[in-house]
C-alpha cells in the first residue's frame, strides 16, 4: 500500500529481548488508525522504527513506500508527535512552535493557522513551563501539524485533555483523515478509539493480533474492549 504506511516483517532486538517480533500491517490513507497494545507491547518502539529514531534488527517500515530517511522533507511528509514533549518551560509557546516551522520550512501565516487550529490562540505567548499537560499535548500537535504533513503518527495525543479536549482532537483527527490523509494514533483509551478509529492495529508482546476496519469488530459482536482483552490476556 504505497500511499500509507506500511510495516513489513519489522523486528527488533535489545540484546536478548525481542520487543518487535515479524510485524507486518498497513496504515491506510484517508482513515484514522488506531493502534492498541498493553504497556510493553512494542508500540512505541515501532513508532520510534517507522520515524527513524530506532534501527530495526530486519524488516522495514515505510511511509509511502519509502523510508524515512530517505524522505527529501520528512517534516512536511510526517508531522509525529511520539516523544514527551521537550519544550523549554521558559520559552513561550509561539517561540517554541516558531523554532519548528523553520525547521519544516513553514511560514508565519501557517504558523498562526496551526496556532488556531489546536486552541492556543489565547496562550500563544504564555511560558510552556505553566501548561497543563493537554495543553502540552496540544502545543505538541500543533508541532505535528506545521508542516501540513500528509501522515501524521501521533502517541497517546489524548492524554491529559479533559473531555471538551477530546470531542476536540476526535473531530481534528477525523478532519484530517477525511481530507486523505494518513493518520496513526497509539493510545490506551480505547472508548475514544472505538469513537475516533475507522481501521485498528492490536499488538501483544511485540507480535500482531489484529489489524483490519473497527467493523470487523463490530461484526463480531465484540465490542473493542472486549475483543482487545481477548486478544492481548496472557491464557492462564
Amino acid at each position: 500500500m504505497a500511499d500509507g504506511i506500511t510495516m513489513r516483517s519489522l523486528t527488533k532486538r535489545f540484546g536478548a529481548i525481542e520487543a518487535v517480533q515479524d510485524l507486518s500491517f498497513d496504515v491506510p490513507p484517508g482513515r484514522v488508525t488506531g493502534f492498541l497494545g498493553p504497556n510493553g507491547s512494542g508500540k512505541t518502539t515501532t513508532l520510534r522504527m517507522l520515524l527513524g529514531l530506532v534501527a530495526p534488527t530486519s524488516g522495514e517500515a515505510l511511509v509511502g513506500g519509502r523510508r524515512y530517511r530517505d524522505l527529501r522533507q520528512p517534516r512536511r511528509v510526517v508531522g509525529a508527535a511520539v516523544e514527551a514533549m521537550s519544550a523549554h518551560p521558559g520559552r513561550r509557546a509561539r517561540d517554541h512552535l516558531w523554532v519548528l516551522a523553520r525547521a519544516a520550512e513553514a511560514s508565519p501565516e501557517r504558523l498562526d493557522q496551526v496556532i488556531e487550529q489546536v486552541g492556543l490562540t489565547d496562550a500563544q505567548h504564555r511560558r510552556v513551563g505553566g501548561f497543563s499537560l493537554g495543553m502540552r499535548q496540544r502545543l505538541g500537535l500543533a508541532g505535528a501539524l506545521l508542516g501540513d504533513p500528509q501522515y501524521l503518527v501521533l502517541d497517546e495525543p489524548a492524554n491529559g485533555l479533559d473531555p471538551a479536549g477530546m470531542a476536540w482532537l476526535r473531530t481534528l483527527l477525523r478532519d484530517l483523515a477525511a481530507q486523505g490523509r494518513t493518520v496513526l494514533v497509539s493510545s490506551h483509551v480505547l472508548s475514544e478509539v472505538a469513537q475516533t478509529a475507522d481501521h485498528v492495529v492490536i499488538i501483544n508482546a511485540g507480535t500482531l493480533r489484529f489489524a483490519g476496519p473497527l467493523a470487523e469488530l463490530d461484526a463480531g459482536g465484540q465490542s473493542l474492549e472486549d475483543a482487545f482483552l481477548a486478544l492481548t490476556t496472557p491464557i492462564s
